[in-house]
């Protein structure tokens, strides 16, 4: 009468469990991938393209190797990842912040606060879109050139609504006024002597003040 109790003390085997190379434990293949692109951006980062190693990326992502193969099949590959993700996010942040009003000054205000708001990321993914060391690869040119056109486009469109200059004319001021924007973020970013709020507001007025020199259409403000 005693076996049954035997029997239900008795411990159950160990099941081995195959190792699969994955040392964070399994995760859906979107928190993969999103994982993995985390850590190549701190790489990247850190010690630019031709520095980072895969091995590194691996290893701060807590997987190995070839695991890290399987979502990305080169460093390449995780770069180009983390540049459509940067050079589309930009374009958007500023289309955002001119359709957070309708007025135009106030639009351009926030145009610029955009690029602002862009390289004081954590992250520091800006420097992967404009700092790279890898922007003589054809394939990150190209989306960075085009990043800057889209967001030029939608500035460009807030100038022509304001004055009376030609497409060509609005277009270039456009190109200058994304460019300084972010020329000049990237220089408070790494300065910081004023606040955030300041730089902005000065950058705004600069913009503001140059377009106010050209004619306005008519139902526009004179502000």
């Amino acid at each position: 009468m005693g076996r049954p109790h035997a029997a239900r003390a008795r411990k159950e085997p160990e099941v081995s469990v195959p190792d699969t190379g994955v040392r964070g434990g399994r995760l859906p293949r979107s928190a993969r991938r999103a994982q993995l692109l985390e850590a190549a951006q701190s790489v990247f980062v850190e010690y630019g393209y031709h520095a980072a190693a895969m091995d590194e990326i691996a290893e701060r992502a807590h997987v190995s190797k070839p695991v890290l193969y399987q979502h990305f099949p080169g460093k390449l590959d995780l770069y180009l990842a983390l540049i459509d993700q940067y050079t589309t996010e930009l374009p958007a942040l500023v289309r955002e912040a001119i359709a957070s009003t309708t007025d135009n000054k106030q639009r351009v205000a926030a145009a610029v606060g955009a690029f602002f708001s862009f390289v004081e990321r954590e992250d520091a993914a800006f420097r992967l879109v404009f700092e790279s060391d890898l922007l003589g690869e054809p394939a990150v040119a190209q989306r960075v050139q085009q990043m800057g056109a889209e967001c030029a486009d939608a500035v460009t469109k807030v100038i022509q609504e304001d004055t009376e200059l030609p497409s060509e004319q609005s277009h270039l001021l456009g190109v200058a006024t994304v460019g300084m924007s972010q020329i000049v973020a990237r220089y408070w970013m790494q300065e910081k002597t004023i606040p955030r709020e300041e730089a902005e507001r000065l950058v705004s007025m600069l913009a503001w003040r140059g377009l106010a020199g050209f004619p306005l259409h008519p139902e526009s403000g004179t502000d």
